[in-house]
């Protein structure tokens, strides 16, 4: 019985993974602990964490897997910068700086870090790890794999088959012409954080016009059938500079890039609109093209685009594929899990557990939890004012205040293993009520206005509310809101542009109704996570609606929180109205002033 730690770290949104005989035990990304947000650091953390989970030491671990290929990345670097000379020097001398002292030296960096493990550290390719991450988890015995992303060491985009235990990628796209460089240098150009603000574009995108779209079409990217393309880097600059574009693109799209945090344009909701539709038709494609190519009814995704939800959801209305399954932690965090399983099934041989219902994810819980005992002891020891209840009443209570338009925090089980905060992390609200987007947004995630929010639904009553007949548990897939519960516009509504549309209600749930009449969908089912369930099963029994606002339970810039103490940080710093944590009923006109002097600190450290 092989026990297999998977990490991914040093780029983007470092993680941990443990695997023992072929079951993920638990995973975690290491922002959620060092409360950093996108922490690319060595996951020493989440490693501790997932260690714990599963009762082990470093000792008890037999292969240590890395999620990519230091080297084989080394080499593209050095390729890029020498394609590019004498442009880019700065850049290069930077980045040679930290490869010579650390990344060349992966290796011996892990075990530094791991003192006391004595097995084996092996190495996977990026998009490898991906694809691993999407087809083994996958509840498909066979099925076409697509990855998309930035880059890895040379691919930016792959598709191959997996079967069994076995999963061979069959073609690639290579730097510098990647899908999602290009969707990142329209984040950067619309004024949003690049790797982080690329969620901003898609929530921006349906206030706008695609009016851009031929023009990038025409002259950044040169699209074949297959949905294989060219970047005319004449436009960027990501290739030798400190910023994703350069005056060519200022000129061809009519001025400089948006200033951060400067107020948005109709020029930004165009382009948003514009690179969404472009990245729908390239995603289209090499979707019809790898189902041509492998004849396959089924489809796994991977990689930061999959978790372009826009996309996903065309992609199952209109392409070719049967069924579709997206790894809830598509970006580089995923990278740890598919790692873990690739040595597990790949070098070692072993078989896949067929699964009998569902996927392999477990509903993405895999993180930390906390018993009531816990719980209690870190909120008296901050003084705060707590409720105990039983678990009816603690279900009777939320689903009033809830129906009462308060806003809660939901902190129960164990934290979810990707982006999405999925009903174990989560912040709740009221969806009939038409001011709740904008309360959320302002008083509560302190971000931008226009930034919809999304509607977990139980999965019996999915048809009574959403244009969507499959589910959806990890918030990968959008659809429409089905149109006996939307709203006319008038003819006068009809007219507005831009952010005028936003307080315009869409449907008798306005707070998760985007201003195009879809929503982000999380379908959820009693047996992964009951208690969840139970609370919309009484919502639903007190309004007759089974839907609730669900965001992720922290503020921006800050990660998802992890621990009790992070809970209740967030709730006194905002303007919730009620935390709900554990069997704990908490509200905020009680609490005593927080005192917060830095010494909460995460209790997973490596010994």
């Amino acid at each position: 019985m092989a026990t297999i730690l998977g990490i991914s770290a040093f780029y983007h949104d470092a993680a941990a993974c443990l695997v023992r005989d072929g079951e993920i035990v638990a995973a975690a990304q290491e922002e959620r602990f060092s409360r950093k947000r996108h922490d690319a650091g060595f996951p020493a953390h989440a490693v501790a964490y997932c260690l714990a989970q599963a009762r082990l030491t470093l000792r008890d671990v037999d292969y240590v897997g890395f999620y990519d290929k230091p080297l084989l990345k080394f080499e593209r670097l050095l390729e890029q910068y020498l394609g590019v000379a004498p442009r880019g020097v700065a850049q290069f001398v930077a980045a040679m700086n930290v490869w010579l002292r650390d990344k060349l030296f992966t290796r011996k960096l892990i075990l530094r870090e791991l003192d006391g493990f004595a097995g084996e550290v092996l190495f996977t390719e990026h998009h490898e790890s991906h694809a691993a991450s999407a087809f083994y988890p996958s509840p498909f015995a066979q099925a076409a794999v697509l990855t998309m992303d930035g880059v890895g060491e040379w691919a930016t985009s792959s598709w191959g088959v997996g079967r069994g235990n076995e999963l061979e990628l069959l073609a690639e796209l290579h730097y510098p012409h990647s899908l999602g460089m290009l969707y990142s240098a329209f984040t950067y150009y619309t004024g949003f954080k690049v790797n982080s603000g690329e969620y901003k574009v898609m929530g921006l995108a349906p206030y706008g016009q695609p009016r851009y779209a031929d023009v990038i079409l025409d002259r950044l990217v040169e699209l074949r059938e297959d949905g294989s393309f060219k970047l005319d880097m004449e436009y960027f600059n990501f290739l030798h500079g400190l910023t994703m574009t350069n005056g060519a693109f200022d000129e061809l799209f009519g001025g400089p890039p948006r200033k951060p945090e400067s107020p948005l344009t109709q020029r930004e909701m165009d382009l948003a609109a514009s690179i969404q539709q472009v990245t729908e038709e390239i995603v289209l494609r090499m979707a019809r093209h790898v189902h041509r190519e492998t004849g396959l009814p089924n489809l796994c995704l991977a990689g930061g685009v999959a978790l372009n939800c826009v996309a996903n959801g065309r992609l199952l209305r209109e392409g070719p594929f049967e069924r579709i399954w997206v790894q809830p932690a598509a970006g580089d965090a995923g990278g740890a899990l598919g790692v873990a399983l690739a040595v597990h099934h790949r070098v070692l041989g072993e078989p896949r557990r067929a699964q009998s219902e569902g996927d392999g994810m477990q509903g993405s819980y895999l993180g930390p939890e906390f018993d009531d005992d816990a719980i209690e002891t870190a909120l008296r020891a901050v003084g705060a004012v707590i409720e105990r209840l039983p678990r009816e009443a603690l279900l009777d209570r939320t689903a009033r205040l809830l129906a009462e338009e308060r806003v809660v925090g939901w902190f129960q089980g164990r934290m979810e293993f990707g982006p999405r905060a999925l009903g174990a992390r989560s912040i709740l609200g009221d969806p009939r009520s038409p001011r709740m987007q904008s309360v959320l947004n302002l008083k509560i995630k302190y971000r931008e206005s226009f930034r919809p929010f999304a509607p977990s639904v139980l999965r019996e009553r999915l048809h009574e509310w959403f244009e969507l007949d499959v589910d959806s548990p990890y918030m990968l897939l959008v659809a429409p809101v089905r149109e006996s519960k939307r709203i006319t516009m008038t003819s006068e509504q009809q007219r507005l542009f831009g952010i005028e549309k936003l307080n315009v209600p869409r449907s008798t749930i306005p707070a998760v109704t985007h201003v195009d009449y879809s929503a982000r969908i999380q379908t959820v089912h009693p047996d992964t996570h009951p208690l969840y369930h139970a609370l919309l099963e009484r919502f639903d029994a007190l309004t007759g609606c089974p839907v609730l606002v669900n965001t992720s339970f922290n503020v921006r810039g800050e990660p998802i929180v992890c621990t009790p103490e992070d809970a209740y940080r967030c709730f006194m710093r905002t303007e919730m109205d009620h935390l709900v944590i554990g069997s704990f009923v908490l509200d905020k006109a009680k609490q005593p002033a927080l005192v917060d002097d830095g010494s909460w600190k995460t209790q997973y450290e490596l010994d």
